[in-house]
């Protein structure tokens, strides 16, 4: 049921509430105290990270720096085929026939929330929310970041400062998250 309004708010091209947003992932987050466990795109905001904070320990907090019209071209180059789920995007990796599945010959869509308008309208509602959020953590002496437009160039580096806080993980376990 929350998920659905989550939903409804992503389809807008608005981030969730933080109520809201907080509710869903203090649920998934209980019962993972045994476990290391990293977070993607949580807390957004201020409100987000200290509900978190009155939960768990929080001791690393990552930033990647990417320039946001980096992230909208790989965002609104990205189509799926619905039934397997599965993504292409027209820059790196595009179907053999644009627009169509390349398994299945059925047509590919692009998500409400991968349309350019809707991509800005996100980005620009992030960085006004996140921007605090970084700098809460940077003064809790939590936050490390890394910058970078690639991929392949960015992760050695998260890689290595994550081997300084989680030396168990091996790079295979860090390529296949639980």
């Amino acid at each position: 049921e929350v998920g659905i309004l989550a939903k409804s708010y992503i389809d807008q091209g608005q981030l969730i509430p933080d109520d809201i947003m907080t509710q869903l992932m203090l649920n998934e987050i209980k019962g993972l105290d045994e476990y290391s466990w990293l977070l993607d795109g949580f807390p957004r905001t201020v409100a987000q990270a200290e509900a978190l904070d009155k939960e768990c320990h929080i001791d690393t907090v990552i930033d990647l720096d990417v320039p946001f019209e980096t992230i909208k071209c790989r965002l609104t180059a990205r189509w799926i085929h619905p039934a397997s789920g599965r993504v292409y995007n027209l820059e790196f990796s595009p179907p053999k026939v644009q627009g169509i599945d390349d398994i299945t010959g059925e047509p590919l869509v692009q998500r409400d929330d991968d349309k350019p308008e809707t991509v800005s309208k996100r980005l620009q509602a992030y960085d006004a929310q996140t921007k605090p959020v970084l700098e809460y953590y940077r003064k809790k002496g939590l936050l490390k970041s890394f910058s970078g437009t690639e991929t392949n160039k960015i992760w050695p580096h998260i890689y290595a400062f994550l081997q300084t806080k989680l030396p168990h993980v091996s790079q295979k376990d860090a390529a296949n998250p639980r």
